[in-house]
């Protein structure tokens, strides 16, 4: 049955995604690779398990382009682009067209007409986003001079992709025709495009605002999605490029306040398209064809390795950075991946590339992806003389730097409001988290940073400055959004200090296991400030009053800072008891919590049984070894309760 055909192929291609992802990811390379020959393998051209129709997820293949340009669009930062100004928006389109220019003479040499060199060169002008910023994250230079360098240059390279795919199909008109036939694909973009974007730009914040209200996250996910496919449906039913439609609807969102959280409900479902776009890729690549095109692969190789190297450090180095800059820029963008694909897709859907171009192409992108891990992310040592050297020159036109962050504030109801009045009061910079749009616009009305979103997804931290903050609250009252997010801001900052609220004391636990650095339960806070005040309203006398409520307080270590309480470190400590005063007395009969402040925590008896959180009725015995729970002076007072005799305790 065509069905149980379709499921069937379906269960293998996932199967052999997992499996390439999880072989990339054991030897340490770029899952795009192990996507890829996982589809080689199960590809009709290669024996062994194969997908019945491969054709059939051409159609999954392209929802991935859709969702690739669409984050892509969400995640356009102009303001990056702007930093390095100069080499992103002169020096980036140069650098393309220089190395398009050198596949000319590649291409003369190989037998290509100069219309395929023109499309191979496109191809391989732009390198894979994805591959270059895992690299930088992983070697921690995203940050660096060429770091921000080489982020511009995507970015602009990301617009040039968009606009590649606009004009490629051009080249399929007749040689005298070709010259109007891009002036009119770029007029059609932009007449027909350009209503559509005035009328998206207002109708799109405005729908995503009403479902955000609902605080519904499915009905968030599904209005993305909507934007998404059906701009690119609109713009392919136009004539024009699916991702030019999902660019630019990317483009839309990334203007409102929930850009961030359309981006992180998104990217899970992205990943699988892409992960079935690359193993569709993959399985649509002939072996032999690629060893009878090897001349092909080779001067390809070639031409990105040393040809790009050359170009991207001219450009850079022209742009007024440092010799060392250049050379870092260059190196990573000696690769070629994702952009590659959709391009060569392209030229061959509308007869501009043969099938063994196309493969040659995507055999290159292999290629040099595997020899750019060797070379950029592992660095050898002859690579390090290559580019070694100070980036001394600032980026021109630099951005001026952020007001310093020092709490980020995760959740913004009642008690997150309570403690932003105390940050207002004392003048102290802090971030909002939350997923209410009310919350958020309140927030930004008391002049402090907002972000709509997840406070458990680290993406939402991160941009909200929590790798510079100084303090979290997470004020959030459901227990499993809590734990998810104190996980977060612990895999982001380990040395960050975190404090949580919680309501109930059997998730004290986990919240601590989750990195929490201290946990709080308003419920004990108000038993404890209701017994104060009772024993203050009794008349009992304040020095056995304060005792009272250091030692109540020991059992919640995280409440000692309150009011009142000594703030010297808890300690524990082990104490036996000598005094035969003590003997046959309860610990609440000794008076063992009043007269030193200390908590016990467990007794073990002489025969070595062992007693956790003895009740106050618990009697004590001659030998008992106490394990107790304060500050020194409050552990030394109860060392010398039980070791020593004492006058007995007289209340009052």
């Amino acid at each position: 049955m065509p069905e149980t055909r379709f499921l069937t192929d379906l269960g293998l291609l996932f199967l052999a995604a997992l499996g390439g992802g999880l072989l990339a990811q054991a030897v340490h390379q770029p899952l795009i690779v192990g996507y890829i020959l996982a589809g080689v393998l199960i590809g009709p051209f290669t024996p062994g398990p194969t997908l019945s129709d491969p054709h059939t997820f051409q159609l999954f293949a392209d929802v991935g382009v859709v969702l690739l340009m669409f984050t892509i669009g969400v995640e356009f930062s102009v303001e990056e682009l702007l930093r390095v100004r100069k080499v992103a928006l002169l020096g980036a389109p140069a650098g393309i067209a220089l190395v398009a220019l050198l596949t000319i003479p590649v291409g003369k040499l190989l037998g290509w007409t100069l219309v395929q060199s023109l499309v191979a060169g496109a191809a391989v002008s732009v390198a894979s986003t994805m591959v270059l910023l895992k690299f930088l994250l992983e070697r921690g230079e995203l940050a660096t001079l060429y770091g921000r360098v080489v982020v511009g240059i995507t970015l602009a390279e990301d617009l040039a992709v968009v606009a590649m795919t606009v004009l490629i199909p051009a080249l399929a008109s007749p040689g005298g025709d070709r010259a109007a036939a891009l002036g009119q694909a770029l007029l059609e973009a932009v007449v027909l495009l350009g209503p559509l974007l005035w009328l998206a730009r207002r109708a799109v914040p405005l729908l995503l605002a009403k479902v955000a209200h609902t605080r519904n996250m499915e009905l968030f996910l599904l209005v993305a999605l909507a934007v998404a496919i059906g701009t690119a449906a609109l713009t392919a039913g136009l004539g024009l490029s699916i991702a030019l439609g999902a660019f630019l609807a990317g483009l839309v969102i990334s203007e409102s306040e929930f850009a961030h959280e359309a981006l992180a409900r998104v990217l899970p479902v992205r990943d699988i398209f892409v992960a079935i776009f690359f193993v569709s890729i993959g399985t649509l690549i002939r072996p032999a064809s690629l060893l009878a095109e090897w001349p092909a692969v080779l001067a390809l190789v070639l031409l990105v390795i040393a040809g790009k190297f050359a170009v991207w450090t001219l450009v850079v180095r022209a742009a007024g950075y440092p010799v060392a800059t250049a050379r870092n820029a260059a190196l990573g963008l000696t690769q070629i991946g994702e952009f590659s694909y959709i391009l060569a897709g392209v030229g061959r859907n509308h007869g501009l590339l043969p099938s063994s171009m196309y493969d040659a192409v995507l055999a290159t992108s292999l290629v040099t992806i595997l020899i750019n891990a060797l070379v950029f992310r592992r660095r050898p040592t002859w690579v390090q003389r290559l580019v070694s050297g100070q980036e001394t020159v600032p980026p021109p036109a630099a951005a001026a730097v952020a007001p310093e962050v020092q709490v980020t504030v995760c959740g913004f109801g009642r008690v997150g409001r309570e403690v932003a009045d105390a940050l207002d009061a004392f003048h102290i910079l802090y971030t909002v988290v939350d997923l209410d749009p009310e919350a958020t616009r309140e927030a930004r009305s008391r002049g402090a940073g907002a972000v709509f979103g997840d406070a458990g997804s680290e993406g939402m931290l991160h941009h909200a400055g929590v790798d510079r903050a100084l303090l979290a609250v997470v004020a959030i009252p459901e227990f499993e959004a809590a734990r998810r997010c104190v996980t977060a801001l612990r895999a982001l900052r380990p040395d960050l200090p975190i404090l949580v609220r919680v309501h109930q004391q059997r998730h004290r636990a986990e919240l601590s296991g989750a990195g929490a650095t201290e946990v709080v339960q308003p419920e004990v806070e108000a038993a404890l400030t209701i017994v104060r005040h009772s024993l203050d309203l009794l008349g009992i006398d304040h020095r056995l009053a304060r005792r009272y409520m250091e030692g109540a307080r020991a059992h919640w270590p995280e409440a000692a800072r309150a009011e009142g309480v000594s703030g010297d470190a808890l300690q524990a400590m082990e104490v036996v008891v000598q005094d035969p005063a003590l003997e046959g007395q309860s610990i609440e009969q000794a008076h063992i919590r009043e007269r030193s402040g200390a908590a016990i925590v467990s007794i073990t008896r002489a025969d070595g049984r062992e007693i956790v959180n003895p009740r106050p009725d618990e009697r004590l015995q001659a030998g008992d070894r106490l394990l107790a729970i304060g500050t020194r002076e409050q552990l030394d007072s109860l060392r010398h309760i039980c070791e020593k005799e004492v006058d007995p305790y007289v209340p009052g």
